[in-house]
């Protein structure tokens, strides 16, 4: 796994520009042009170390003793030694990394043919991760990465509210300042998010223009960052924005791949050979597919939000019905009119709520590495109910999107077929939301 680990960073995907094939980039005002270079700076200074990608990799190693004041070592290096032991420390610890790979037995049982049996389901049980989503392994590594560039105030923006509780909770372990943005609309949709970022001691600022959800609360974190550039950090929640931000989310997200393929080996002695997730900006589909991308033998799955139906225009399903253009310091696939105006997103999830998805996402769809598909509200919220009583697990609304995929997927693979769907969140942010639709 090292190995693997190491030659992925070793031969990065993205040019240095920031570009995969045509898709990424930096389309951001001159004033954020310095901070995002010694962004990059400080994330090659971390990433170009094999020691690091064993940390992050293996969260669940023993700490490495600080073995890193050997004569040569600059007084930079040995800061970033001491924060890869940071790091990892805190995923094992604090995050209660490594997450399981849980058998879904009933789930499993519902998709059997008779006596032929079927394919098999595991969840990335990545809802049981402290705040409750894969958001918090983006969001420690960078409050950690943001007092090594010495700032002390963090701004994030946030949709469902995961990433927004993420970050609050390690500015609070950390001491840093903190910011989060959220559109009016999403506040109201997830109100128990909103309570615990407070609680959190973050100030949590409502975005009342445009669409009131996610893109509006990116465009304000964006401007707050503008103008807050030399004390705030941005931590972006997922694969999207200027680059470095796609790959080194993508990076620090990677955790969850890697976990699956030491944990497969363990379970069955091999690799799994379908993966799915759900894909808004993309950061837990892109931890999952990271690790298996030079695979070809595994199918990788990415679902989006359908919404009312991708022919109604009341949707979310950026790769399915997008165009490229370019949204908040990135090229990729967008929600936009003939004029190239950005359409209003709409889906039940607040996470997937999202006219745009990640440049990395949008180059795997151009060159067929990756499969994406879309599913309604509907279909959602039954898959919502269904492995809450076939499993005792409330998945988030948007996991359950991927986990809804399963009715059309499941059907068509062999006996025996190993599929891993990464649970990235629980649901209880969601209960009021589903209680609007559902007769339980």
């Amino acid at each position: 796994m090292a190995d693997r680990a190491t030659a992925s960073v070793q031969s990065p995907r993205p040019d240095s520009a920031g570009r995969y094939g045509r898709f990424g980039g930096k389309y951001v005002p001159e004033t954020l042009m310095h901070a995002l270079t010694q962004l990059e700076s400080a994330f090659h200074s971390l990433a170009s170390d094999a020691q690091f990608q064993v940390l992050l990799s293996l969260s669940l190693s023993p700490i490495l003793p600080l073995q890193f004041s050997q004569k040569g070592l600059s007084q930079n290096r040995k800061s970033f030694h001491l924060w890869q032991n940071e790091l990892a420390e805190a995923l094992r610890d604090y995050v209660g990394r490594e997450s399981p790979l849980y058998f879904a037995e009933r789930l499993t049982r519902r998709y059997a043919r008779g006596g032929d049996g079927g394919p098999e389901v595991y969840l990335k049980r990545e809802d049981l991760n402290h705040t409750g989503a894969h958001k918090i392994n983006n969001a420690v590594a960078q409050a950690l990465l943001a007092k090594k560039l010495g700032k002390r105030r963090v701004v994030a923006e946030t949709g469902a509210g995961q990433h927004g509780v993420a970050t609050a909770t390690v500015c609070a372990r950390f001491g840093l300042d903190c910011v989060v943005y959220m559109g009016a609309r999403d506040m109201e949709r997830q109100a128990l998010n909103v309570f615990r970022m407070r609680l959190l001691d973050a100030q949590v600022r409502a975005v009342h223009s445009g669409t009131a959800t996610l893109k509006d609360a990116t465009s304000e974190a964006i401007r707050d960052w503008v103008t807050n550039v030399e004390t705030t950090h941005y931590i972006l929640g997922s694969v999207a924005g200027p680059h470095p931000y796609p790959m080194m989310v993508r990076e620090f997200q990677a955790v969850i791949g890697k976990e699956t393929r030491k944990q497969a080996l363990e379970k069955w002695g091999g690799k799994p050979d379908v993966l799915v997730a759900c894909v808004g900006g993309g950061s837990n589909a892109m931890g999952l597919f990271h690790e298996f991308i030079d695979d070809k033998d595994v199918r990788l799955i990415g679902v989006e939000a359908a919404g009312l139906g991708v022919e109604s225009g009341k949707h979310a399903a950026t790769l399915t019905k997008g165009e490229v253009g370019v949204l908040h310091g990135a090229m990729s696939y967008l929600l936009q009119d003939d004029d190239g105006q950005i359409i209003e997103p709409h889906s039940i999830s607040a996470g997937l709520d999202y006219p745009g998805v990640g440049p990395e996402h949008s180059f795997l769809k151009d060159i067929g590495r990756a499969e994406y598909y879309s599913v309604t509200d509907e279909e959602a919220l039954e898959a919502f109910k269904r492995v809450s009583q076939l499993e005792g697990i409330i998945p988030a609304l948007e996991t359950s999107h991927a986990l809804a995929y399963l009715e059309k997927l499941c059907p068509t693979l062999p006996n025996g077929t190993k599929v891993v769907v990464n649970c990235s969140g629980r649901g209880d942010k969601d209960v009021e939301t589903a209680l609007k639709y559902l007769n339980v």
